[in-house]
């Protein structure tokens, strides 16, 4: 089973590596969405996979480090793509969120968004 927690966050970036005059080249401003979705089994006893207000905690801290922000001014993200993005948020939260399956981050306006699965996805793909 999967259960899901959304949290929303208003920030401004740029891309140093887009090419010169690229309008991403220029501080810009975004709404994003984070989705972390968490795989597991209800416990007998709550009935819970995770409890949603514990899941809201654990994420509390990852949400103020990147609403109104510079994220290029975050620790780790100097070039904030969506995929360093949604990287950033997995190894952030990963030991806080037991049975973490998914991170999912999109720009509200621009509708599109990246989904990550952790890093034994991407080792198990680079050994096929």
């Amino acid at each position: 089973m999967r259960i899901y927690k959304d949290f929303q966050f208003e920030a401004a970036h740029f891309l140093p590596n887009a090419s010169p005059g690229h309008p991403n080249a220029r501080i810009h401003g975004h709404s994003f969405r984070a989705r972390i979705v968490v795989d597991g089994e209800p416990d007998p006893g709550t009935g819970y996979v995770f409890h949603f207000d514990e899941l809201t905690a654990a994420l509390a801290d990852t949400r103020d480090a990147l609403d109104h922000r510079l994220l290029n001014e975050v620790d780790g993200l100097a070039a904030p793509t969506l995929e360093r993005i949604a990287m950033w948020i997995w190894n952030r939260i990963a030991n806080k969120v037991p049975g973490l399956a998914e991170v999912h981050v999109s720009r509200d306006s621009c509708h599109e968004g990246c989904i990550y699965s952790g890093p034994h996805l991407a080792r198990s793909l680079a050994a096929e």
